[in-house]
């Protein structure tokens, strides 16, 4: 049978676009669609505005600061619609050069919604297209708790289309997007709520992290309820009156709310019965090749069950197309994998935790942190301080784990990453000489 294209990506996000490029580029024909944006969640309404955002946000503790360092007091309020306005334009820019690179590859871009008629066959918006391999890097979709009331909340897409910065936002949710979008619009000059679940924010993060990201979050006005849920929520005017239960505080009112606790795989309307792809517990199930349970059919990124970040679903479409087109089988480790939050405080990780490794290594785990102060903050009024933290195995002196909570965390756990994947031991790092002043060399002088 002769086929339309080798390859049908369905998805112009991070993944979808690495596969296709990839794929095109070891000879394959290649079409890829899209019903929204190229670029997909992480570029469009994710992890690039919500950097922004937090760009934006730093520059508050700045101002803060400034007359400290001799600078004359600025303004320390955002004009909301000239940020969003320069936000759409740097998003829209990343989302053509998707575009352009995907060209420049030799891939065919079309745009609809996509659905599956059979194991080859797809229909996009009434036309019929056949493929030999099929890829699914459909992304994920926020989701919001049955509450009573909800249809009021906005979620994490949502919260960058609005025309109005919030003057009081709740959110719920206590992972990183939430404490994200905390730290971001408390940074914006927004009064913040955090409605937390749990007995602390980031759970699952070292304890250490939690706890300095909770005081420091806290130390900076933002409003954190812990062990606390909505049991509903009523519009009152323009204002949103939120019944809690477990908080002392009975009810708080506020002029919007985010739900920020979760996302789900974007599976509605792709029809994946009638291609035989099964789906477990929410998510398409795959097999270490992304190959799902039709033998021709594939799915990388956040509509699988592997860990829901970029440089995963990245690194697993191009590994899908050398597998698949290159004659290079291979597969992605997804041990080890850095991760961070970009907001105020800055915090980022990599490896065990201490807990994670107490558990899997027992006694023989010993752990070097070491609570400091910046030296911006030597002239600057002190805000946080900054911590530095390594769990390390004693038996055989490797490092298992790094973690941090300060200014350029993301960026120092990033290459420390890297050595802990290639077994680097405390005894390395006790001999690296770091560069002074800087915070990255506390790591090196640990004891």
């Amino acid at each position: 049978m002769g086929f339309d294209y080798d390859l049908f990506v369905i998805g112009a996000g991070p993944g979808g676009v690495a596969a296709a490029r990839q794929s095109a580029a070891h000879g394959a024909r290649v079409l890829i669609s899209e019903r929204d944006q190229v670029g997909g969640t992480c570029v469009i309404h994710g992890c690039i505005p919500e950097k922004l955002m937090a760009y934006a946000a730093s520059f508050s503790h700045v101002f803060e600061d400034a007359d400290e360092y001799g600078w004359d007091k600025v303004s320390d309020r955002i004009d909301w619609h000239k940020f969003n306005a320069a936000k759409d334009r740097a998003i829209k820019h990343l989302s053509n050069l998707h575009i352009q690179h995907l060209k420049e590859a030799g891939v065919d871009l079309i745009w609809g919604h996509t659905k599956f008629l059979d194991s080859h066959t797809l229909d996009v918006g009434g036309r019929q297209i056949t493929a030999n391999k099929i890829l699914i890097a459909v992304g994920g979709e926020a989701v919001k708790p049955e509450i009573p009331g909800i249809e009021y909340a906005i979620t994490t897409r949502q919260m960058f289309e609005i025309k109005q910065q919030p003057e009081h936002i709740a959110i719920l949710g206590s992972d990183q997007i939430a404490v994200k979008f905390a730290g971001s619009l408390n940074g914006l000059i927004s009064k913040v709520t955090l409605i937390v679940p749990e007995d602390r924010i980031l759970p699952g993060r070292d304890e250490d992290i939690r706890t300095t990201v909770q005081e420091s979050m806290t130390k900076n006005g933002i409003q954190i309820f812990c062990n606390t849920v909505v049991e509903k929520i009523e519009r009152i005017q323009d204002s949103l009156c939120l019944s809690l239960l477990g908080n002392k505080q009975d009810t708080v009112t506020v002029d919007t709310l985010l739900c920020a606790i979760g996302r789900v795989a974007n599976l509605s309307g792709l029809d994946l019965e009638k291609a035989g792809v099964q789906v477990k517990q929410g998510a398409i199930a795959v097999d270490e090749y992304s190959r799902t349970t039709q033998a021709n059919i594939f799915a990388v990124g956040d509509c699988t069950d592997r860990p829901h970040w970029t440089p995963v679903a990245i690194a697993t479409g191009r590994a899908f197309a050398d597998t698949v087109f290159g004659n290079q089988t291979r597969t992605v480790n997804l041990e080890c994998i850095p991760s961070a939050l970009s907001s105020r405080p800055e915090a980022a990780t990599v490896g065990l935790t201490e807990a994670k490794a107490r558990e899997k290594f027992g006694e023989s785990i010993h752990c070097y942190s070491q609570r400091f102060q910046p030296l911006f903050d030597a002239i600057a009024e002190p805000e946080q301080k900054t911590l530095i933290k390594l769990v390390v195995d004693s038996k055989s002196d490797r490092v298992l784990g790094a973690h941090m909570v300060g200014e350029y965390a993301a960026e120092i756990i990033q290459c420390l990453g890297l050595a802990i994947r290639t077994g680097i031991t405390k005894k390395d790092f006790d001999a690296t000489i770091g560069i002074h002043p800087s915070a990255v060399e506390e790591f090196f002088t640990l004891r």
